[in-house]
């Protein structure tokens, strides 16, 4: 079978949900995981019976299990059993129930796609449907006689899209005269590429949130079940740079400030003495924002030719890594200069941060932490919110 090495593209994933009015958890739960040393992604999604918290416990304790067993490469129909012979009963004897999608994402290329009763997922190659070949697995035991796995292989290629959806989507609308077995598989893929056809860069964030609201369109804009979409999209990497904080020896100034101008992609800068050194090399005026609404009291943002935006630093850094920590799907960002720092790292892929170790007095305080110390912890959380929640690239350099 072909590889591709997944550095040739970039992998946008998103996920959007909508549940039920009224209802204060989510019966479908999406979980995912990076393992770098293997080059692995996995994400899963599960959907409990019914809905409200009922469902969501089904659906957590199915999609943690199904997670834990892909992680530790066990075969798909042992993991199902497993999974199966765990929920449990409900006082009448019944079984509880709860669908599931795997999708292993590997370094080569691979993409593995085990599905247990949920809709069919949606591949998208050059404009057109792409069916590959599906196998079955039977799960284990007598007592899952007839369950199957549907599963799927296949080597991922720049500009594929994958979809997948609970039943909330395929079944929206359900008994309304003009869809009396609801939005239909079918249908969702017409529509997805009709989108990806008149628009063909739109986002896995965009695609995803566009299928969404058209289901819940399609319930009249109240949702009768949990809905979830996600969209994976393999795409040409998007680079950014930001850089905070001066390098430690000034002699180096000219080699630092060199290397930012020559980085082909976008970059801003998080520091008011940064942004002089780098103006002061490049001959560049720092022209300061007025007039926009900022955050938390914060200084307002600069601009400089060459650069998406400059900002403050430590305080700016602390509130981006606060927004990334409690992004979801529900979140929409405003225009406050960290705000705008978040929509730029979620905008971009492959994301390297330079981060200069010399000390800024004007922050020492024996009240507080040393601002270097304070700045690397800062970065650090940013760089594991942005591997492992958002999937991003990220190469972090101490200068």
């Amino acid at each position: 079978m072909e590889t591709t090495n997944n550095d040739d593209f970039h992998i946008e994933i998103n996920v959007q949900q909508n549940r039920p009015k009224g209802e204060i958890a989510c019966g479908d739960v999406f979980q995912s995981s990076v393992f770098k040393e293997e080059g692995r992604k996995i994400l899963v999604l599960s959907d409990g019976i019914g809905h409200g918290i009922k469902a969501s416990v089904l659906a957590t304790l199915t999609a943690t299990m199904a997670m834990k067993y892909s992680t530790l490469h066990t075969k798909p129909e042992v993991a199902a059993q497993i999974i199966m012979n765990a929920l449990p009963k409900s006082s009448d004897g019944k079984e509880n129930y709860a669908t599931f999608t795997i999708i292993e994402l590997e370094a080569d290329g691979l993409v593995r796609i085990i599905n247990y009763d949920n809709p069919p997922l949606i591949i998208i190659r050059k404009g057109a449907i792409f069916q590959p070949k599906e196998y079955e697995l039977k799960v284990r035991g007598e007592e899952n006689l007839g369950k199957l796995l549907r599963c799927r292989e296949f080597i991922a290629q720049k500009e594929d899209r994958i979809i997948f959806t609970t039943d909330g989507v395929t079944q929206s609308g359900l008994g309304r005269a003009e869809l009396p077995l609801g939005w239909t598989i079918e249908s969702v893929e017409d529509f997805a590429l009709k989108q990806i056809n008149r628009m063909t860069d739109i986002s896995a964030t965009k695609l995803a949130r566009k299928i969404i609201n058209h289901a819940l369109m399609n319930d009249d804009f109240s949702a009768k079940d949990d809905t979830t979409c996600g969209v994976i999209y393999f795409r040409e990497p998007r680079k950014f740079m930001l850089i905070t904080g001066p390098p430690f020896y000034k002699i180096k100034d000219s080699h630092f400030v060199q290397r930012i101008k020559n980085f082909g992609g976008k970059k801003i800068i998080c520091g008011g003495t940064t942004a002089e050194i780098i103006a002061r090399e490049l001959n560049l005026e720092v022209e300061i924002q007025h007039g926009h609404k900022q955050a938390d009291s914060l200084p307002p943002s600069a601009n400089m030719n060459g650069f998406e935006m400059v900002t403050e630093g430590i305080l700016t850094l602390g509130k981006v890594e606060e927004i990334l920590e409690n992004y979801n799907s529900d979140t929409r960002l405003g225009n406050t200069p960290p705000e705008e720092v978040v929509k730029l790292l979620l905008k971009h892929d492959c994301i390297d941060i330079i981060v200069g170790t010399r000390i800024n007095w004007a922050h020492q305080d024996p009240e507080q932490p040393l601002e270097l110390e304070l700045r690397k912890f800062v970065v650090k959380r940013i760089v594991k919110l942005l591997i492992h929640k958002f999937f991003k690239k990220v190469k972090v350099e101490y200068v």
